[in-house]
């Protein structure tokens, strides 16, 4: 079955960097694949999508030019660079197979960002 094991995250002073990091199995590592996060007390938001050659990008506009979405298909991994990080992105990030409006996490666990001010 799919399934995503997200690592990388943790507690960062705002203005720090972490990069997440998304091992993916159970299914061909091809097509779009997105970064989702869920606040506390909120739903879940897009974040960003990379196309399956890696070489298109988009991102939500409250991370645009902080984030960097990349990814090995041979590894069949995904990525997520966060710099200059901020107190609102805490959250719990997700994989997600898909793309900004297809997305589907099912087989994510999750990894928790906390950005202390």
């Amino acid at each position: 079955q799919v399934q995503f094991v997200e690592s990388g995250g943790g507690l960062v002073q705002a203005g720090g960097s972490l990069r997440l990091s998304c091992k993916a199995s159970g299914f061909t590592f091809s097509g779009s694949m997105s970064w989702v996060r869920q606040a506390p007390g909120k739903g879940l938001e897009w974040v960003a999508t990379i196309t399956s050659g890696g070489i298109i990008t988009s991102y939500a506009d409250s991370v645009r030019g902080r984030f960097t979405i990349s990814r090995d298909n041979a590894k069949t991994s995904l990525y997520l660079q966060m710099n200059t990080l901020k107190p609102e992105d805490t959250a719990v990030y997700y994989c997600a197979k898909g793309g900004q409006s297809t997305w589907n996490r099912a087989g994510s666990q999750g990894t928790q960002v906390t950005v202390a001010s």
